[in-house]
């Protein structure tokens, strides 16, 4: 028996045909053939430069210059007020005014009468002619007139009474103090002693602490420079104390 050849198996064979979809027909409209015809008619007579039925230009109607700019109105003349009455000549400088004068008018009575308006001084400051007036220019010396001038004024006054009473106070504290034997005067040895010793105790305290370590990194350092730096302070001030005033007082 013959064999039966078989095709090769692909899995394209098991896929469904592939139908093309349907297409629409194009729209065509009626009126086409008439509108080639009247595009191929005005075509070919635009084929030359612009219409070919059109009047060529004269030559005498060229573009003349400043034919296209925009002409103003026409410009009117200038009325001037007409005047009736014509001013008198300005004098030549021969020629002199008429003075009038009248006899039976004086000066001494018009004087009386009638005051003559003064204006106010002025004080010119530049070259220029910059003015101000002459009060508040400070040229006139109105404050060195004035009553108060040269005397204390009334405040300092107070203050100075208020001072007085204060010192008074307290003088009469120091001799109450001092009759009640709760107080006594130091002397001038005594006080000259005092600074004496106050400046040796703080040169020996300013010397420790010159000497203390650079780098100060212990809890017992720092202490010792805090105590000394505070020492220095209460001497410091003590010295003070002692030089500016002479009177001092100590409480027993």
């Amino acid at each position: 028996m013959a064999k039966t050849a078989y095709p090769q198996e692909s899995i394209y064979n098991h896929l469904p045909d592939i139908v093309p979809p349907k297409t629409m027909l194009r729209f065509k409209s009626k009126f086409g053939s008439i509108v080639t015809l009247d595009d191929s008619i005005y075509k070919k007579t635009m084929r030359t430069m612009g219409p070919p039925k059109v009047e060529a230009p004269s030559p005498d109607n060229y573009l003349k210059k400043h034919s296209k700019e925009t002409k103003l109105p026409e410009k009117k003349e200038h009325c001037h007020r007409t005047r009736t009455l014509k001013k008198p000549p300005v004098p030549l400088r021969s020629e002199h005014p008429p003075m009038q004068f009248d006899k039976e008018k004086t000066l001494v009575k018009t004087t009386s009468i009638m005051p003559i308006k003064s204006r106010e001084p002025v004080s010119v400051d530049s070259n220029r002619g910059h003015r101000a007036h002459l009060e508040q220019s400070g040229l006139v010396p109105k404050y060195v007139k004035k009553k108060s001038y040269g005397k204390v004024p009334v405040y300092l006054q107070h203050r100075s009474q208020e001072a007085e009473r204060s010192i008074e106070a307290y003088n009469m504290y120091v001799k109450e103090k001092m009759s009640q034997g709760a107080m006594r005067q130091l002397s001038e040895e005594e006080r000259e002693t005092n600074l004496e010793c106050l400046k040796i105790a703080l040169a020996e305290v300013n010397k420790k602490y010159q000497q203390l370590p650079v780098v100060v990194d212990t809890l017992m350092r720092k202490s010792r420079k805090e105590q000394l730096e505070k020492d220095l302070k209460q001497l410091e001030n003590d010295v003070c104390l002692f030089e500016k005033f002479k009177t001092i007082y100590i409480v027993n």
